[in-house]
């Protein structure tokens, strides 16, 4: 789990940064964070891994914005209304309630958070064959990182 690692603490470290309001909201509990992307994530997740996100997007008429966060280049953004779409609002309020936020607040956080953690996640410019572990191996791994990350 080096990579993911090594990727999650570059965007994680920023976004959270970027993500934690002064009230102390809930993306201060950032072990939550770490949950819903190992949801998201793993190949036991919700979404099937990052194989079911890819066809979520792609049922969803956005396979070419996923295709370029794993394909080499530039990657096409993605609006938080996009997100909804593809991943469907009941998954975005599983997370939005998990992290103790809104989902008007989630969005943004996962569009500007997903396409350059799939970009760093497939360098060779496609999935990996054997994904990226089961859940519980990316909430040991995510977990353990954003915990050294905290103020």
């Amino acid at each position: 789990m080096g990579l993911l690692d090594s990727v999650l603490g570059q965007v994680l470290g920023g976004a959270a940064q970027q993500q934690q309001q002064p009230q102390g909201g809930g993306m201060g509990d950032l072990g939550g964070l770490a949950g819903a992307l190992g949801g998201l994530l793993a190949n036991n997740g919700s979404a099937g891994g990052l194989g079911g996100l890819v066809s979520k997007f792609e049922q969803a008429g956005m396979g070419d914005v996923i295709g370029s966060w794993i394909g080499k280049g530039e990657n096409q953004p993605v609006s938080g209304g996009q997100l909804q779409d593809a991943l469907g609002s009941d998954t975005i309020a599983s997370i939005a309630s998990r992290l103790g936020i809104n989902a008007q607040t989630l969005l943004p956080m996962l569009a500007t958070l997903l396409p350059v953690l799939i970009d760093q996640l497939t360098p060779h410019g496609k999935v990996p064959e054997q994904g990226l572990g089961d859940q519980s191996d990316l909430l040991s791994s995510l977990g353990g990182l954003l915990q050294n990350r905290q103020p």
